[in-house]
Parts: structure tokens; C-alpha cells; sequence
């Protein structure tokens, strides 16, 4: 008996040794899309992948899971789903799954960057205005995500009649990738999308920007976590926003660093060689910020009613949460 007292003394006092991390280890599983737009989610990767991760090193025992999405809506599907805890996303996907769940599993937590999405016409079109786009074609990232919704909504206020699957334009969801080749071969007359997409169509496939969205008016991106996260560990949570708006201002104030993070990391994801001027020529048109209220969703929620993906004025008092 002295001999197992003295042997679990020694386990335990082992233990107590190991380091905070060695003893409990946090899984936290965060979405994010391979776009400029995301750089918080880019840079915190890169960093990861040199042993210096930006929220590992302020978060004790945190073990990030990163999962790479395409565009919002899918990102959503993964909330509810729970095999997402958080993820950066656009503000349409939010509210719409804000709205869907009844206000029951989705919360805004923090805001990440504005502006940065465009409309690009192709390199011989003449198109200037939304009423010129009668029976054309406007590719945009997924169907109800944040530039497809605008798209939409731009259109219908210049009367055009657009439906999900048709009307007096064809808005044809299209994966980003795939936006250049079919711009430039003149499949669609125009893309809607956001950075490094914009850039990428205008020095790809001679395109020209007609329309920006005003950042001071739109968000592009959001930082959201399901409820059951925010129930469950809401220190944690804390935590990791108060590491993000840390990160928003180190973007602010090494913007050279920043940009050169970005482009490592889309060349690490890609196994391609990432243009590092294409980041420095889409960086100016994008405003890092994490700040966020109700009221910034206010064109957004417009916008998805304009476009049929909402119905009335639902509740959304409830969306922004700042644990």
C-alpha cells in the first residue's frame, strides 16, 4: 500500500509539472474562405504554420481546426450542422441563418473587414449601368451569398425583374475560381465577387470594375459563433474575439506584414504561387474593422428582402451579441 501511495504521489506531482497546454488541450473548430477578405483567418494560419500561431500564443491549451469553405452559405450549413464552432463569413449568410433558426443559433460576435467586393464587366463589354444588363448574365459566388444578394438587389432597384431561377437577368452562381476563364471567354458578361477575385478578373481577364459596394455601408466580413459555443464556453469565446480585434489592429498597423502573410498562405493552401501584387493591388479597397452593431445589418437585411430571400420584418435584435 506505501508503495502505490508513493507511486500515485509521484504521478501526480509529474503532472502538476507539465506545462497548462500538456494537461488540457481545447479544440475549437473555426471556418473561413480562402479570400483576401478573410486576411485574419489567412494570416492567423500562416503564422500557425511557422510554430507561432496568433491565437494559439494568447490562448493557453488552444488547439485551432481550420476548415476552408467556398462561400457563406455552406459555412452556414456547417454552423448547424456543429461541425463548425465559429467561422468568418459574409453578413448575408449570417442573418439568413440567423433569421432561419429563428434567432436560436446564430450570433454575430464580432465585425473583421468591410468593402472589397465589385461588380466586373468583361474586357469588350460596353455595360455601364444595372438597367444595361437586361438579358445578360452576371456570375456571382453561390446563390444567397453576400455578393449574389447584393447583385440581385442592385438590379431590382433599377427595376429589373430577377427571380432565383431566372427573370429579365440570369444570375448564374458560380464558384470564384471559375469566374476568369468564363469572363474572358464572354459566357457571362459580368462577375460579382469580392478580393482577390475582383483584382484577379481585372489583370486575368481584362475586366473593368462598374460598381463597388460602399464599405461604409456594407460589411463583407463577420466573425459568428453558434450559440451552443457561446453557451458552453463563453470565456473561451471571449478570449479568441479579444485575440481578433488584437490581430485587426496589428493588419491596421503592418499592413506590409499583413500582406505579405496573406499571399504566403493562399500560396501554401493553393500549392500555387500567389501574385503577392495582387494582394497589394486589392488592399486599399478593404477596411479592417471589428467593430459591429444591429445597425450594420440594417442594408444587408434590404437587401435580402429586395432579392426574396427574407420575408416581412423579422426580428433581429437578437443577431450581435458582444460577449
Amino acid at each position: 500500500m506505501r508503495l502505490m501511495l508513493h507511486a500515485a504521489f509521484l504521478f501526480f506531482c509529474t503532472l502538476a509539472a507539465l506545462p497548462a497546454s500538456s494537461q488540457a488541450e481545447t479544440t475549437v473548430r473555426l471556418g473561413y474562405f480562402p479570400n483576401i477578405t478573410h486576411a485574419h483567418a489567412l494570416i492567423a494560419r500562416n503564422m500557425a504554420a511557422e510554430g507561432k500561431g496568433w491565437f494559439e500564443e494568447r490562448i493557453p491549451g488552444l488547439r485551432l481546426e481550420w476548415i476552408s469553405f467556398n462561400a457563406g452559405p455552406s459555412a452556414m450549413e456547417a454552423l448547424f450542422a456543429k461541425t463548425v464552432d465559429l467561422s468568418y463569413v459574409g453578413p448575408n449568410p449570417a442573418l439568413n441563418a440567423h433569421i432561419r433558426s429563428r434567432g436560436e443559433e446564430v450570433r454575430v460576435v464580432a465585425g473583421a473587414v468591410r468593402g472589397g467586393a465589385a461588380l466586373v464587366r468583361g474586357k469588350n463589354s460596353s455595360l455601364a449601368t444595372a438597367g444595361d444588363f437586361r438579358g445578360k448574365r452576371i456570375a456571382t459566388p453561390q446563390l444567397g451569398n453576400t455578393q449574389d444578394i447584393a447583385c440581385r438587389h442592385w438590379l431590382s432597384k433599377a427595376g429589373l425583374a430577377v427571380t432565383m431561377t431566372g427573370g429579365e437577368v440570369s444570375v448564374i452562381p458560380t464558384p470564384n475560381a471559375a469566374m476568369p476563364a468564363l469572363l474572358a471567354r464572354g459566357d457571362v458578361e459580368a462577375a460579382w465577387t469580392v478580393e482577390p477575385w475582383v483584382s484577379r478578373l481585372e489583370q486575368e481577364s481584362g475586366g473593368t470594375v462598374i460598381f463597388f459596394e460602399p464599405p461604409e455601408r456594407s460589411l463583407t466580413t463577420v466573425l459568428v459563433s453558434s450559440r451552443k459555443f457561446m453557451e458552453n464556453a463563453p470565456d473561451l469565446l471571449r478570449q479568441i474575439i479579444n485575440a481578433h480585434r488584437e490581430l485587426s489592429l496589428w493588419i491596421q498597423e503592418h499592413p506590409e506584414e499583413a500582406r505579405q502573410r496573406v499571399a504566403a498562405e493562399l500560396t501554401r493552401q493553393t500549392r500555387r504561387t500567389f501574385p503577392l501584387d495582387l494582394v497589394v493591388h486589392a488592399w486599399p479597397r478593404l477596411v479592417f474593422d471589428d467593430a459591429i452593431s444591429t445597425a450594420d445589418f440594417a442594408f444587408s437585411l434590404e437587401a435580402a428582402r429586395d432579392a426574396g430571400f427574407i420575408k416581412g420584418s423579422p426580428d433581429i435584435s437578437a443577431l450581435v451579441v458582444r460577449p
